[in-house]
């Protein structure tokens, strides 16, 4: 691989930012005093889904590591074991659950005081930043305000409003906003990085929206593809007030069927693993007793994996979500005549058919109730009650 910034696709503006800061940061690495102009010690990387915060908090922490005077070379060891989460000075929050607890914060800013052990910076990332409960963002601040001179934070969110970050974290950060990538800069990574043919690569680029991860599933997954399909479904089978029901319940009950898929082989392995060394299997007095004794720790783990399977069905379901948005979008970019392509090409009759049915205040009513939709499952709605008042304003618009 060369030039770790080559993943930041369709973000020209960001790129050179970090560039000149990585370089600025290896100036300081070499001794020279004044040579940090553009670095700090805190960032914050924003942008919209899919815009690809935390592989650009991951591609500058390789090139902050970067033996080759910062520039992110993608061979050398510093830029390798950052890349391959092996780099002993790279550590990595990430929100398994619905939140980032206090316990985690302070255990990883205390090893984040710690000097680099390569010599270069000591480097924390905290993917999902807008996760962190009020102590953790408590225990994080006071980390920012008086940070070890090699170490630098990273921290990832959707915006810097104060109920994605807080805002004394804020003032202390430079923020780096990265937009949604240009549907044909996906698209080409798709054809030159995967081999995906030109055509599909550039449908699965405008239906996923601007997120690389996604067009490269859309293109190469039967599933995602009827997953996606079923969504779209959606708004013409909304015949009646038993219809939004039965529609919110299936959606429910399929994300709850993708979510369970996904972390059910680690939950299994994580449970193995702690039953093992709690002794599981042994015999005598001894091992009777350190089981019995081992239920708190067993719970707490069924906790983790509970919280861990609420939020991937939570992740899906915002997915789906966006899908649906996508799709009145373009009924309202069709009904507007606006200058621009729609999302869901493959269903562009459908989209225009509707244009001519429902009036642009009622799609925009639409629009704005799937909006609606992901902020409360996103503040812990339960998403049966979100989806059944969604799918209701759809049917009525």
């Amino acid at each position: 691989m060369h030039d770790v910034f080559a993943e930041l696709v369709g973000q020209d503006e960001p790129v050179e930012t970090l560039r000149r800061a990585a370089s600025a940061a290896a100036r300081v690495v070499a001794g020279d005093a004044a040579g940090g102009g553009g670095m700090t010690h805190a960032w914050i990387f924003t942008g919209p889904p899919g815009a690809g915060r935390s592989t650009a908090a991951r591609v500058f922490a390789a090139a902050l590591q970067c033996e080759r005077d910062g520039t992110g070379c993608g061979e050398c060891h510093g830029c390798h074991t950052t890349l391959t989460g092996t780099n002993a000075d790279v550590r990595i929050e990430r929100s398994e659950g619905l939140s980032i607890g206090v316990k985690d914060m302070r255990a990883l800013v205390l090893r984040a005081a710690s000097s680099p052990s390569a010599g270069r910076w000591q480097v924390v990332i905290v993917e999902d930043a807008d996760r962190l409960g009020e102590r953790a963002s408590n225990a994080l601040l006071k980390a920012v305000e008086e940070p070890s001179p090699r170490t630098v934070f990273l921290l990832c969110t959707p915006s810097v409003h104060p109920d994605d970050i807080s805002v004394t974290i804020r003032s202390r950060c430079r923020v780096v906003a990265l937009r949604q990538a240009p549907a044909a800069a996906v698209a080409d990574v798709l054809v030159q990085r995967h081999g995906i043919d030109p055509e599909q690569a550039a449908w699965a680029a405008a239906a996923a929206q601007g997120d690389v991860e996604r067009a490269r599933q859309l293109a190469t997954d039967q599933e995602a593809r009827l997953r996606r399909e079923e969504v779209l479904a959606v708004p013409r089978r909304l015949s009646s007030i038993g219809a939004c029901f039965d529609a919110a319940q299936a959606m429910v009950n399929s994300a709850r069927r993708e979510a369970l898929d996904a972390v059910v082989e680690t939950d299994a392995a994580e449970r193995a693993a702690l039953e093992q060394a709690l002794g599981a299997g042994g015999t005598g007095r001894g091992a009777t007793t350190a089981m019995r004794g081992a239920a708190g720790q067993i719970k707490e783990l069924e906790k983790k994996q509970k919280s861990r399977s609420t939020r991937s069905q939570r992740d899906v379901l915002d997915r789906s979500l966006k899908d649906l948005a996508g799709f009145y979008r373009d009924v309202l970019v069709t009904s507007m005549r606006a200058p621009v392509a729609v999302v869901h090409g493959d269903i562009e009759q459908v989209s225009a058919a509707a244009a001519g049915k429902w009036s642009p205040e009622s799609v925009l009513r639409r629009l704005e109730a799937v909006l609606a939709c992901q902020d409360a499952i996103e503040r812990n709605v339960k998403p049966d009650i979100a989806l059944e008042a969604m799918m209701v304003t759809l049917w009525r618009g």
